[in-house]
């Protein structure tokens, strides 16, 4: 395959992954890693780098329109990041000193966690949410306009201490994975503070790209990230979130959720096989 054709295919395949990691908000990384490590071959710790730039790429092409859409909740984003960032710049760091089997292996038992968990929330919908002390003082209640219902939809967050600890795991995950620990990041908020899928999601991709920034210039340093595979990557992920944010306001929630489950555990069974094998 030549240089130009290379580039080609992975454009389109980054476009693909920027759609559908701004639909739920995982980041372009969570399709980009395995294409790059499975597909062409690539050493992780490449794709990881390349990933980290996508994921930045995803977070601003998707990010300005979901909060003009008004899904994204910017307090608790805000609240969160303190926790992912500073797990971010630790993963950043463990990554040069785990054998790349362990990456992979890591990767897919973090997608089939989300994947996990995403399925039993969807079976205990309709529970009373928990009075939360720090959501009620923080003011992170919030609601949005659903255009598939075709009316506002409020909710309350709750156990918000719980997700600061899990945004630190999340951020940890994206450090050492590239892959914008939205894996973590949109499950923690949908199941742990029962945020709405749509939320969750929306603000997971304005929240990725901080995360990501805190842990590249690590990955950057340590001369992991090669230009003529990022730019590529980067270009078709905007591509790709672009259209993605278009869509989400207009997709139901169970199919989002769908979609959701499905893409991690396809992915985790592959990540999975490969670090075990």
């Amino acid at each position: 395959m030549s240089p130009l054709e290379f580039a080609l295919t992975l454009l389109g395949i980054s476009v693909g992954a920027g759609f559908l990691g701004s639909l739920v908000g995982l980041g372009g990384g969570v399709v980009v890693v395995p294409a790059l490590t499975l597909l062409y071959g690539i050493d992780i710790r490449y794709a990881i780098g390349a990933s980290i730039v996508s994921v930045i790429a995803t977070s601003s092409g998707a990010a300005a329109a979901y909060v003009k859409e008004r899904l994204t909740n910017l307090r608790v984003a805000m609240l969160l990041e303190l926790g992912t960032t500073t797990g971010a710049i630790t993963g950043a760091f463990i990554a040069g000193i785990i054998h790349s089997r362990w990456l992979f292996v890591i990767f897919g038992l973090a997608l089939a966690y989300s994947g996990v968990a995403m399925l039993r929330r969807s079976q205990r919908r309709g529970e009373a949410v928990p009075p939360d002390g720090w959501a009620d003082r923080l003011r992170l209640h919030g609601s949005y306009f659903d255009e598939a219902r075709g009316r506002e939809v409020a909710y309350r967050v709750t156990r918000t201490r719980l997700g600061l600890f899990l945004m630190y795991l999340a951020g940890m995950i994206s450090g050492l994975l590239g892959i914008g620990s939205g894996v973590f990041k949109v499950p923690a908020m949908d199941l742990g503070m029962r945020i709405p899928i749509k939320v969750s999601s929306a603000t997971s991709n304005f929240m990725i790209g901080v995360t990501a920034a805190a842990s590249a210039g690590v990955y950057f340093v340590r001369g992991d990230i090669d230009p003529f595979i990022a730019a590529p990557v980067a270009t078709g992920v905007v591509m790709g979130a672009l259209a993605g944010s278009r869509v989400l306001p207009r997709t139901d929630s169970r199919l989002l959720r769908l979609v959701f489950v499905v893409v991690l555990l396809v992915i985790s069974v592959q990540m999975l096989w490969k670090g075990l094998r």
